[in-house]
């Protein structure tokens, strides 16, 4: 009796040894342990018998029952039983009822032992992995602290202690070695669930690596009084950092720098001696982009807001400086505020902007058969295409200096005869092509658009609707490491990706692809997106 007491005893041991060190639930490891042992019941009373196991969570007793459905017709004896012969053991058994038949102990062999094992060990992994998701998958955007377990083909496998993680070859900094037993500190950027088990992704190249690592150096980050609002690495070489303080006689990047750069001497030491340049951000794009290019100095800087692309002009000497190493500086102030940046020289601007006025002067003496002054006349004046001429009042023309009213008129009415002869041009060139008419009633659709269509391909309301936003406004894709613009139909036409999807939609609208609830669905999901895009 004693030997017996023991052995039940030795169960719930098992299981408490088991849960504690794999840091689960107790019934986990117990259920488990039933399962394996009703596995291996089945092996001595037949595979279709349903063998249930029960151990006592307090006395670590072990019952074992077969349980068997009350049937009308018996068709598997293994597992189901007469209503007559479950009478004989319940009187009050019905049919769909499940009779439970208590089994005697069973004396193990050295296979069904070794089949319980194998049932055990998998069930007790499966729960510690559970264990592992649920703890992490909360934990992304977090600073982990590890010790380096093993290297495998350049991808570090990091001990966190109550867990596993994988730091991959791509997320380590450049000529950055570790070896087994090396403490490493690594930001949490993905938590999968995948067949093996939770993978935990830890990184040091990502950007987020960095604000946070700055979070823990500097008080005032961390008590939310300065925020670090944007981040651009190239890692292990060098970085810039985008910071705003919300009070006034807090010093942003002071903060960031502290006493003798001590605070940020501690993050650069952490990424193998990657250069810092922290920036005051700025709400005015045009000042957060001057900044950014610091240390070069800015002459003028040009705004395109529909296409986020904005011109900086620096003074001839600074040029190598605003570029920097194999273009680094220019490319990590773009990374910084999300806008394309082009760079040009004082004389290249000056020589752009001569080249801009002679064309312009050129397109008036041609389309509206003019002498040079008058060209000359009306592109320094600011007018910079034929169609505005033509749009504009009349007044505007006439206040010109050397013009008087009648020349004004006279002026207009030949722009809207150049225009109307180009448009009969457009429109004949349209239907060689072979473009259908209906095309012309979509909302902001131009003949010059018509022919861009015709000429690749796109003839009929179907070939429009069937389009995607990229075919009209192309798109941008990165290969072997270059990012490559591909072009769109439109391209040239200066419209804007909203501009080029509200013309699909309408084609599709009109082929009677969709009604006007799902455009207007549409537009407030993209105002909703909007909205969002702004809040954050």
């Amino acid at each position: 009796m004693a030997a017996v007491s023991a052995n039940k005893l030795e169960l719930l041991q098992i299981a408490d040894a088991v849960a504690r060190e794999k840091s689960i639930d107790r019934s986990i490891v117990i259920a488990a342990m039933e399962d394996a042992i009703a596995r291996a019941a089945r092996s001595r009373y037949g595979s279709e018998t349903e063998v249930r196991a029960e151990i006592d969570q307090k006395k670590g007793e072990l019952r074992l029952s077969r349980h068997m459905l009350v049937v009308d017709q018996v068709e598997n004896p293994s597992n189901q039983i007469s209503l007559e012969d479950a009478r004989r053991l319940n009187p009050s058994a019905q049919v769909g009822d499940t009779i439970a038949d208590a089994l005697p102990p069973l004396e193990y062999g050295r296979i069904a032992a070794q089949s319980a094992k194998q049932v055990i060990v998998q069930k007790v992994r499966e729960a510690e992995r559970d264990r592992q998701y649920q703890e992490y998958k909360d934990r992304i955007g977090d600073i982990v602290n590890g010790v380096v377990k093993r290297v495998e083909y350049g991808n570090v496998v990091v001990d966190l202690g109550r867990g596993e993680a994988i730091i991959r070859r791509d997320e380590m900094l450049p000529r950055e070695v570790f070896r087994n037993g090396d403490r490493v500190r690594a930001y949490i950027y993905d938590v999968r669930r995948e067949p093996r088990g939770p993978q935990i992704f830890l990184s040091r190249t990502h950007p987020q690596f960095m604000a946070k690592l700055f979070a823990q150096e500097v008080p005032e980050i961390y008590d939310g009084i300065v925020e670090v609002k944007a981040v651009a690495r190239d890692p292990g070489s060098r970085a810039k950092i985008g910071v705003i303080s919300r009070d006034s006689s807090v010093d942003p990047v002071g903060a960031c720098v502290g006493m003798r750069g001590s605070r940020v001497q501690a993050v650069v030491n952490e990424l193998q001696g990657e250069k810092i340049d922290i920036i005051p951000w700025s709400h005015d794009i045009a000042t957060f982009v001057v900044n950014a290019l610091a240390p070069a100095e800015v002459a003028k800087v040009v705004l395109d807001e529909d296409k986020e692309r904005i011109e900086v002009v620096v003074p001839d000497a600074q040029l190598s400086l605003a570029i920097g190493r194999r273009g680094q500086n220019v490319r990590l102030a773009s990374q910084l505020t999300g806008w394309d940046i082009d760079i040009l020289t004082e004389q290249e601007e000056s020589e752009r902007r001569q080249a801009e006025f002679q064309n312009r002067t050129k397109t008036f003496i041609e389309a509206l058969d003019v002498d040079e002054v008058v060209g000359q006349l009306l592109a320094s004046e600011g007018f910079t295409s034929v169609e505005e001429l033509a749009l504009i009042d009349v007044k505007e023309i006439a206040g010109i200096e050397g013009f008087d009213e009648e020349t004004a008129e006279e002026l207009q009415n030949r722009a809207r005869d150049y225009l109307g002869r180009i448009e009969a041009e457009y429109d004949e060139k349209r239907r060689a092509l072979g473009v259908e008419d209906a095309l012309k009633e979509i909302p902001g659709v131009t003949t010059k658009m018509l022919v861009a269509f015709g000429e690749n391909g796109v003839k009929t309301l179907e070939d429009l609707a069937g389009c995607a936003t990229d075919d009209l406004a192309g798109w941008t894709e990165r290969k072997d490491g270059e990012t490559k613009r591909e072009p769109g139909f439109l391209d040239g036409f200066e419209l804007s990706r909203d501009e080029c999807e509200a013309i699909v939609m309408q084609a599709r609208l009109k082929a009677g692809w969709i009604t006007e609830a799902d455009l207007a669905k549409n537009s407030d999901a993209a105002e909703e997106a909007e909205a969002e895009a702004a809040d954050a």
